[in-house]
């Protein structure tokens, strides 16, 4: 896999360089703008290639690249039950599980969110779910590893097994009467963020236990998916710190 652009390789090469096994340079580009990068791939033995302009577009497609590519190992998703193993119910941590989500920018901008909030994992089912592709490295703004990926056959199963180890799990839904603010959130807590389209799954809502909105004004019928994850992680976030 390759991701481009300058902010997410050099987030690359700071945090997880073990899984860089190239880096790609614009021949043309001045070096330096690129010379911290440069740096940090040969600190790490990872070879250094300079090539022409139209071979990292062959690797990338017509994007803003920025005059560098890096090739990437396989993703490493985390196996559920290895990863709930790590996780310290005590301590009231948030879980985001992602119900269907395609969308590649909002399932970057999600995992930005997750990291920068501090969340204990992202659950992922297997299939009807976004790639962790070249676009969500460059929408998470290299991000991507900073919160454990955990992949599951069936969420709905992985949200049960939560519950049973003793997290409650929260959806937003249009119909609740009760606004998030109002809800009490310092618990382990999942929080469910469904599809750009259609939302969380009628079934999986019905997993629930606890369910909130947000009002919307001038018949907006709904906030991108992102945003939706984006204040209910910092409302959780809030409280934890309003309680501490």
């Amino acid at each position: 896999m390759h991701i481009y652009g300058r902010k997410p390789v050099e987030e690359q090469l700071l945090r997880q360089p073990r899984h860089v096994e190239a880096l790609w340079v614009k021949d043309s580009m001045p070096t330096g703008p690129l010379q911290a990068i440069i740096r940090l791939a040969s600190a790490h033995r990872i070879p250094v290639k300079s090539v022409p302009g139209r071979k990292l577009s062959e690797m990338v497609g017509p994007v803003n690249d920025q005059g560098v590519v890096a090739t990437l190992s396989a993703v490493e998703y985390a196996e559920f039950d290895d990863w709930l193993a790590t996780v310290d119910v005590a301590a009231h941590p948030v879980v985001l599980a992602l119900d269907e989500l395609e969308d590649v920018a909002n399932f970057g901008a999600i995992l930005r969110t997750a990291a920068a909030a501090g969340v204990a994992g992202v659950i992922v089912p297997k299939h009807r779910q976004a790639p962790v592709n070249a676009a969500v490295f460059k929408t998470s703004a290299g991000t991507v590893g900073m919160v454990p990926i955990v992949r599951v056959t069936n969420l709905n199963l992985a949200l049960r097994d939560l519950k049973d180890a003793g997290f409650w799990v929260c959806g937003l839904d249009a119909a609740a009467p009760v606004p998030a603010w109002k809800q009490d959130l310092v618990m382990p807590l999942v929080i469910i963020v469904g599809s750009e389209g259609e939302g969380i799954r009628p079934k999986t809502l019905e997993t629930c236990d606890i369910r909130l909105s947000y009002p919307m004004a001038n018949g907006v019928e709904s906030l991108n998916a992102s945003v939706s994850a984006a204040l209910l992680c910092y409302e959780a976030v809030r409280q934890r710190a309003a309680k501490a």
